[in-house]
């Protein structure tokens, strides 16, 4: 009586088990990193995925990973195709996860009584349980600004605004 169990198991397994994991997830497309219903936000304005962009010298492909729209960064491009206002504001509504702005007032922060400007770092769309956040992805160096475009170059802030790590 065991025998034929352990055979029919045995058979179960060449063939794929019984249905189980053998039916493929078509809602992604692993060599585009795209699901096929999701678009992604750059500056407010949706593209289609596998759509591409240009930004701040950087190619970038509209695409998803498990945590829904994602920007994947390419290698070296040309002039911006698109806008970019710099890590402004909330990226929530505005941008997918992976794109990237040049820093700004808004992402300036404190450690200790040190005032850290913002706008000496590129910063990255990252997914949170909340939504996104733009997190520090390098220096302001790694992005190129277009011909005509001013960079900021300091704060208006001041380490004054700052208080055991907190920005007043």
């Amino acid at each position: 009586m065991l025998k034929p169990l352990t055979l029919l198991a045995a058979a179960a397994l060449a063939t794929g088990g019984l249905g189980f994991g053998t039916v493929s997830d078509t809602r992604f497309d692993t060599m585009s990193h795209t699901r096929f219903d999701t678009a992604c936000l750059w500056a407010g304005a949706a593209h289609a995925p596998g759509s591409q962009v240009v930004a701040g010298g950087s190619a970038y492909t509209c695409g998803a990973d498990a945590a829904g729209p994602h920007w994947f960064r390419g290698g070296a491009a040309g002039a911006s195709t698109v806008p970019n206002p710099g890590a402004d504001s909330n990226p929530a509504g505005r941008f997918s996860a992976g794109a990237r702005q040049p820093g700004t007032d808004y992402d300036d922060y404190c450690v200790g009584d040190q005032l850290i400007s913002g706008v000496e770092d590129v910063f990255e769309a990252v997914p949170t349980s909340g939504g996104l956040l733009w997190k520090s992805a390098g220096p302001v160096a790694q992005w190129s600004f277009d011909p005509g475009v001013t960079q900021p170059k300091t704060s208006h802030r001041s380490s004054g605004l700052c208080h055991d790590g907190q920005l007043l």
